[in-house]
């Protein structure tokens, strides 16, 4: 299999790293918070926090806000994800849980945690990576869906 790539795709991806990287540093430098997405938005949801309405709100609004605005202006990229809506719900549902299970998400662990040396932050990445590998391999070669 050819794996075609845009020459832009990999400047969308730097690009994308960078503000992820920048958003996570000012938050730790500027508030001494860890940019951890999971853990703000379970903050939001219930109700718990100090900082819902000055930074966790706002911080949820842009992550929803910049990609729907960068929509209205580039448009949708062609993306492969499935239609199946139970299938994408309960992808999420297990895509929280496992938040839940690991006390954070890729932001806090993977951007954040393995940038401060983290034991369990590295841990962490490297199991929710090997898990998304393995769901990919399953899927692919052995039930054969993707």
């Amino acid at each position: 299999m050819t794996l075609l790539v845009n020459p832009q795709d990999w400047l969308f991806g730097l690009t994308g790293g960078l503000m992820i990287g920048a958003a996570a540093a000012l938050l730790l430098l500027g508030n001494g918070r860890i940019m951890g997405a999971s853990g703000i938005l379970g903050n939001v949801l219930t109700g718990t926090g100090p900082r819902i309405r000055h930074e966790d709100l706002p911080f949820l609004l842009g992550l929803i806000g910049a990609p729907m605005l960068a929509v209205l202006v580039w448009g949708a990229p062609d993306s492969h994800v499935s239609g199946d809506l139970p299938l994408l719900a309960l992808a999420g549902v297990l895509v929280g849980m496992g938040t839940r299970l690991a006390n954070g998400c890729t932001s806090g662990h993977g951007v954040c945690g393995m940038s401060r040396f983290s034991t369990r932050s590295i841990l962490a990445t490297a199991v929710y990576l090997f898990a998304g590998m393995l769901t990919f391999f399953v899927a692919r070669h052995l039930i054969g869906g993707l």
